[in-house]
């Protein structure tokens, strides 16, 4: 009997490790603020990146990839729990305050390490959530798979800094003391920037680190060769987002959302791709297919709350992945707020700024150390940019429409095309049923969302989804003629609800002066209202127009704020009608601030450009 004990153990012992040995290994080598648009293997302005182009060859290069997100934060919170940012309330670049997962939803590596895989991270995190302890066996600059049992799969990550925009902080002194190897005379300069000597330097410089990029990709490839893995090895190259020329990383355009993403199956694994080795596709994945598509090529079951789908993996076939759409989101990047959506179908790119009064150019601490960045504004300033060149300084519309394939650089809106008109109802229709469903957290301020959701965004939202839907209908008003619109605003102005009047004041700001038989009711409102961000919107709207000189209002305004996100957006506001529209003058007087106000970090940037 103990002889037999033994031998059940040891065969049961077995079909545990070969049944482990049968579930692929799976690597991700992630670079930061890369689009598809520097490597010639997806565009023909790229360079050569040779150890990426060897994996394609025996791989599948998917030229259909996209970021949620066009920032770090927002993108990887997506992309590590699978589900959508706004929906989450992971969707803002930095959150000071993480959300908590609700029970039900977790870190998709949780369900690797409960299925006995081995999961790493080296080392970047980023995540606008609070993290347990059973994400990651390891999470460091030492993070490795050769510390794993014997036999055990794992889930490795690789994230490689190369490529990130803070390496194009450099100095003028840099640019004629550096010499790039990729020829800046004859490099590519995309038609929205200025062909400039900066800019020619700036793009240059930028691809000499994705060919840095790629040979550190080729040394990882080497890894795990000389550990002789390759062949039970599922890898993932991709970019975290687009980035990092002036218009990319933080914004909707392709340039800030299309990655390079290429994925090699070994041989023993063919029947988890639908794909064959060294070919291309064009169907559409987004990072909100990530978790699920590893989940699925590990075997684990895809839990509900999961919102992406599976693209490789068992029983996955071609017939099955006709997805031809990817959709977007961009609110606050660090100090600067906006809040604008996406959705591509198949060529067409379609663009919902809900706040189109904002600029995008709008002053960003991090952004405008790029001396590109800075070069930019001072041609706009001194008048020495083209018209297309000029767009990124001055108010966006409501809605944006392009071409991609024939419009790359998305420079020709076709919103107001008669010939796209029923293209643009579809779109639109369908960005606004992808928002409700969710339901879209920002249409309530961020303040708002950390004091009243944070603590479960998902249970909130779906308790106030009538609310969120009444709101999106009141900033949907812009996309109409205003005279349709008129009476409908004047109702939302008077409404009860706090926040109708905020979306109608929002609203009232994107017809401009149209909307000026409105300036008696929205004075009293900035100097009435119970709602602090209402009294800013509405001297917001003022300044915007001009009716009245409201930048004494607004200082008032901010030193009466205790909310640091509050005031933040405040603050947004005040840069805005300095530096874009009436060019008021302010002088923030620091001592008058609340105190948690005045100490926060993003505040404090602001002040400091305001004043000086």
């Amino acid at each position: 009997m103990k002889f037999k004990s033994i031998v059940l153990i040891i065969i049961i012992g077995l079909s545990t490790y070969l049944k482990a040995q049968e579930k692929p290994n799976i690597v991700w080598i992630v670079s930061e603020d890369n689009s598809k648009h520097y490597m010639k293997l997806f565009d023909e302005n790229g360079v050569p990146t040779p150890n990426i182009e060897k994996l394609a060859e025996k791989g599948v290069q998917f030229n259909r990839a996209f970021s949620n997100a066009a920032v770090c934060s927002a993108a990887r919170s997506s992309i590590i729990t699978g589900v959508f940012g706004p929906k989450l309330a992971t969707h803002y670049h930095r959150s000071e305050q993480k959300i908590s997962l609700p029970k039900n939803i977790k870190m998709f590596p949780e369900y690797l390490r409960d299925a006995g895989y081995y999961t790493t991270n080296n080392a970047k995190e980023d995540y606008n959530i609070i993290k347990n302890d059973n994400v990651w066996d390891d999470s460091s600059n030492k993070a490795s798979w050769r510390n794993r049992k014997n036999g055990q799969p794992f889930f490795h990550v690789y994230n490689i800094g190369t490529t990130h925009e803070g390496q194009l902080h450099f100095s003028e002194m840099d640019i004629n003391s550096i010499k790039t190897e990729t020829d800046v005379e004859t490099v590519f300069v995309q038609p929205n920037h200025p062909q400039t000597k900066i800019f020619k330097y700036t793009n240059a410089f930028y691809r000499d680190l994705i060919v840095k990029m790629d040979g550190q990709v080729g040394e990882l490839i080497s890894q795990l060769k000389n550990d002789h893995l390759l062949e039970n090895t599922v890898i993932f190259y991709y970019g975290d987002h687009g980035g990092v020329l002036p218009n990319s990383k933080g914004y909707l355009k392709e340039t800030g959302l299309h990655v390079p993403l290429v994925v090699y199956v070994p041989k023993k694994f063919k029947n988890l791709s639908p794909f064959s080795a060294g070919t291309s596709t064009n169907t559409f994945v987004s990072f909100i297919d990530f978790s699920a598509t590893v989940l699925h090529l590990a075997g684990i079951n895809i839990p509900k709350t999961i919102d992406g789908t599976p693209f490789l993996g068992a029983n996955i076939s071609k017939s099955t992945l006709q997805n031809n759409e990817t959709y977007g989101y961009a609110d606050r990047f660090d100090e600067k707020y906006d809040m604008v959506r996406s959705l591509r179908i198949d060529n067409l790119k379609y663009i919902r700024n809900f706040q189109p009064f904002t600029v995008n150019a709008l002053m960003n601490e991090y952004r405008y150390r790029q001396l590109a960045y800075k070069e930019w504004k001072n041609l706009f300033d001194n008048g020495k940019l083209n018209e297309i060149q000029s767009q990124f300084f001055k108010p966006k519309t409501p809605e944006e429409l392009y071409d991609v394939e024939n419009d790359p650089y998305e420079t020709i809106n076709l919103a107001n095309n008669p010939e796209y008109q029923k293209s643009l109802k579809q779109l639109r229709n369908n960005l606004n049923s992808w928002m409700t469903s969710m339901p879209d957290l920002s249409l309530y301020p961020e303040n708002y969302i950390i004091d009243k959701a944070f603590n479960n965004p998902i249970e909130f939202g779906q308790a106030h989804k009538t609310e969120i839907s009444r709101y999106l209908k009141i900033a949907n008003l812009q996309v109409i003629p205003f005279h349709k619109a008129l009476p409908k605003l004047k109702k939302y102005l008077k409404s009860t609800d706090e926040l109708d009047r905020y979306w109608a004041l929002i609203t009232c700001s994107s017809f401009g002066t149209q909307a000026g038989a409105f300036s008696n009711q929205i004075q009293q409102i900035m100097k009435s209202d119970p709602l602090l961000i209402n009294r800013m919107r509405a001297a917001e709207f003022l300044g915007i127009t001009g009716a009245l000189d409201s930048s004494n209002y607004l200082k008032d305004i901010l030193y009466a704020s205790t909310n640091k996100k509050q005031a933040l957006l405040i603050l947004n506001t005040i840069v805005l009608l300095k530096d874009y529209y009436q060019k008021y003058e302010f002088n923030i007087d620091s001592k008058k601030l609340d105190q948690a106000v005045f100490e926060n970090e993003l505040i404090q940037e602001r002040i400091t450009y305001l004043n000086n």
